[in-house]
């Protein structure tokens, strides 16, 4: 079935009758990400000008008798319509339709350009595009060619693109029957007719470009494209993918790129012509910032280590426990266990910088008597929400949440506590009586 939306695309209200309505459900996704669980009924009319999902293009959004359609999805040649409504709707009932026509006009222009972009990388390069992605800000065609395009050829293929679209040539839909090859002979087929299809084909036409047979929404002339942006190309496995935008994505685009070039000039304070120069100039102080820092923490370490080796071994802790937020390096802790003196617990912890209370990640040792060793290494990390391993008097892990750190303090604390000893009263005789001592 052809549904009104096929038949003109820029529709954008009509009034059609009920045919079946069923209670349903529908997992939705928030502009925040959260996915709630919606409740409605699946709608299906007598036609729609709301798309249904397919051919590599998301369904329309829009109302149907003034309630929020969220999902339409072809079934057979009945499109079904996910209304979020509080009742039922009556068979034969009239309703009207109303289209999100920005959507509408999204969904055409990328849809549109992208037949337009496959048609030109398969007349200069002889590139077969395998499937494409319509995406919710950039869209891609999968070419297959294992080789990477370079930047002259897309430049190319856009400049080819935005000169038929000055041209303006005409985008029609015709209605072919797939069984006469005479009327099918010159459409691109690339995924073949669905298995539930009935009836004419449709195929769109860019005039003197190419036929390509598909069920979306499309534009009837490629001046509605505005102009084709060919972002860049990226080889993955057997295949290379295109990113583009069309008509106002390409707008959107340009202005989230002018507003971070201003972001950038304020943040570098130097212009754009300058920003490459002033990033490579920050790295390279982050880099030698990081190396001073590093060995200052070196440093730190073989103090730390030798002023516990220059205690007398009387005066020497049982237990020495140290935690640096200065990154999740470890050359901290190796450098001090490499100096510090034997028989000493040592407990030490790196993580990113921040406060002890917060979660962060990083990495715990524990060096000292085996038995210790064994016993508390699982507990610290299960605390700090990480993992690891030990033997023979070792233990190391990666951590992920510092806040129950004094948790672990505590614990270590505990096990190294002197053992109070409670004497027992002096034994009394048989016959209830005390003894005396006799000297």
């Amino acid at each position: 079935m052809v549904f009104k939306c096929q038949e003109d695309s820029f529709l954008k209200q009509f009034k059609t009758k009920v045919v079946s309505s069923e209670f349903a459900t529908l997992d939705w996704t928030t502009p925040n990400g959260e996915v709630e669980k919606l409740k409605g009924f699946h709608v299906i009319c007598e036609d729609t000008i709301l798309f249904p999902e397919g051919g590599g293009q998301p369904c329309d959004y829009g109302t149907l008798g003034g309630f929020p359609v969220r999902n339409v999805q072809r079934k057979g040649s009945e499109a079904v319509h996910f209304v979020e409504a509080p009742a039922s709707f009556e068979q034969d009932a009239e309703v009207l339709l109303t289209l999100d026509y920005q959507r509408r006009l999204d969904h055409m222009q990328q849809h549109s350009g992208q037949h337009l972009i496959t048609a030109l990388f398969d007349r200069e390069f002889k590139y077969d595009t395998t499937s494409w992605s319509l995406g919710s800000s950039v869209s891609y065609i999968q070419l297959g060619t294992p080789h990477l395009i370079s930047r002259e050829s897309l430049d190319l293929i856009e400049r080819q693109a935005n000169d038929l679209i000055r041209e303006g040539r005409e985008v029609t839909v015709l209605l072919v029957d797939p069984e006469v090859a005479q009327e099918f002979q010159d459409a691109r087929a690339p995924r073949g007719l669905p298995k539930d299809h009935e009836g004419l084909a449709r195929v769109v036409r860019i005039e003197g470009i190419e036929s390509n047979m598909c069920c979306g929404t499309h534009v009837t002339n490629l001046s509605q494209l505005q102009c084709v942006k060919l972002l860049y190309a990226e080889k993955v496995k057997t295949h290379v993918l295109v990113h583009f935008v069309v008509g106002e994505r390409v707008l959107g685009k340009l202005g989230e790129v002018f507003q971070r070039e201003q972001q950038l000039t304020q943040a570098l304070k130097g212009g754009p012509s300058q920003h490459l120069e002033l990033v490579q100039k920050l790295q390279q102080n982050v880099k030698c910032s990081r190396k001073y820092l590093q060995q200052l923490l070196k440093d730190f370490a073989t103090a730390e280590a030798e002023r516990l080796e220059n205690l007398a071994q009387k005066e020497r802790p049982k237990f020495f426990a140290l935690h640096r937020r200065d990154g999740i390096e470890v050359d901290f802790i190796n450098t001090f266990l490499r100096m510090a003196p034997e028989g000493i617990f040592y407990f030490l912890t790196v993580s990113e910088g921040v406060s002890a209370g917060s979660s962060a990640k990083g990495h715990l040792v524990l060096r000292g008597d085996p038995e210790t060793v064994e016993k508390l290494g699982p507990q610290f990390v299960e605390l700090l929400e990480g993992k690891g391993n030990g033997k023979e008097g070792s233990f190391q892990g990666k951590i992920n949440n510092l806040a129950r750190l004094q948790d672990c303090q505590e614990l270590l604390e505990a096990h190294f506590k002197p053992k109070r000893v409670v004497e027992a009263p002096p034994a009394k005789p048989e016959n209830g009586t005390e003894v005396e001592n006799v000297e």
